[in-house]
């Protein structure tokens, strides 16, 4: 059966949003799980790798679609909360070997390709690779956000829900949320507590969107409350809202100990450990399924970066999920439940934290170079693995 493949096309308009994967595209084949003779899919071994993914039902087991489980990992609903299938990305450019250039040809360049992870209900999901490797593009992938000169090609469903373009923005923000690793993310003219208890309004947006379709639905009949216009306010933030709004960002501020008078800052009157403090907040205040942390403790000390960690592990233990990208393997052991390992543009193993304790249970050879390398194991990274 085909699937809607997302695509971005390149050179496609770029709006003040950053809206990408404006186009989406009909393929004729289902998106593939790598097979064994893939280089870089040398972990998958499950039955089921080679068949299309429809994302409909899973069965509980300790493998299936290429990754191995935690013992947290929950299908609940009987599938995933997040899953990336196929993802590849690539930017259109001016070719640098032209002498020119304004007359220089324009070359392709890819940088994912052909992408699998995965994030169950109540873990944390924790994506390990080289700084500058492009896991930042993942991110983004996952928040719809696109430089115009992207072609992004695969699948993502959220909840068990197939994603296009457009659901992928309404779900930005609101049932997906993003703690970017650029501290330049916060609008630099609007004071950062207004903007942190924006978020707590976004999932209150999507609501009232829904009210409106079903007033203009049922407005011929007169039957219901809302054809009424009892909801004639639903479009407008009550002044009950807004407390509670500027109390949730006060706890929160007061725990990543922002003193008080931070939200009548703007950004550029913080440091840069305040900001990842603030759009760390920012993250928590909406009341998300899924949060795409990206670097989120770099700037932090030892112990803001734990009360940010413990954070993080409350919110996976409540039954969402979180994808923590980062560079620093030591601390997505210590975090994580599972384990994805990012090398040459692809995620090359996909296994629980428990496996990392010893190489023989590791199957990719990065990963076990990668087991090597670290600390407690004499970084013995050019050991024959």
């Amino acid at each position: 059966m085909a699937e809607d493949t997302i695509v971005q096309q390149a050179g496609a308009p770029h709006t003040a949003q950053s809206d990408a994967m404006q186009h989406v595209e009909r393929s004729g084949a289902a998106a593939q799980h790598p097979t064994q003779s893939d280089p870089a899919a040398q972990h998958a071994a499950g039955s089921d790798i080679a068949s299309p993914h429809t994302a409909s039902q899973h069965i509980t087991a300790e493998e299936h679609h290429g990754h191995l489980h935690a013992p947290t990992s929950q299908h609940v609903a009987g599938h995933h909360l997040l899953q990336v299938e196929g993802l590849s990305i690539g930017f259109t450019m001016y070719d640098p070997a032209q002498p020119s250039f304004l007359k220089a040809r324009h070359s392709f360049v890819p940088v994912i390709h052909d992408l699998h992870v995965s994030v169950h209900a109540g873990e944390i999901v924790a994506v390990v690779g080289a700084s500058g490797s492009g896991k930042t593009l993942l991110a983004n992938a996952i928040m719809g956000l696109f430089e115009p000169n992207a072609t992004v090609e695969g699948t993502i469903w959220f909840d068990g829900k197939e994603q296009d373009a457009d659901t992928l923005a309404q779900l930005r923000g609101t049932h997906i949320a993003l703690v970017p690793q650029s501290v330049n993310y916060l609008d630099p003219l609007m004071k950062v507590g207004k903007q942190v208890r924006g978020f707590a309004r976004g999932g209150r947006s999507q609501r009232d969107a829904s009210v409106r379709q079903e007033q203009a639905a049922q407005e011929t009949t007169g039957g219901s409350a809302i054809a009424r216009g009892d909801v004639k306010a639903q479009g407008r933030t009550t002044a009950q809202e807004r407390a509670a709004a500027r109390e949730r960002q006060r706890v929160l501020f007061s725990r990543y100990d922002l003193p008080p008078g931070t939200e009548d800052r703007y950004p550029f009157e913080l440091s840069g450990g305040m900001i990842r403090r603030v759009l760390l907040c920012c993250a928590l205040m909406g009341g998300p399924r899924v949060i795409v942390a990206d670097e989120p403790t770099p700037g932090l000390d030892l112990e803001l970066a734990r009360r940010a960690l413990d954070d993080l592990r409350g919110f996976a233990d409540a039954g969402n999920g979180v994808l923590l990208i980062t560079h620093d393997i030591e601390l997505a052991l210590v975090v994580a439940d599972r384990i994805a390992v990012f090398n040459n543009g692809s995620v090359v193993e996909e296994t629980a934290v428990a496996n990392f304790a010893s190489p023989d249970l590791l199957r990719h050879p990065f990963t076990r170079a990668l087991w090597h390398a670290l600390p407690e194991h004499d970084f013995a990274a050019g050991r024959t693995v």
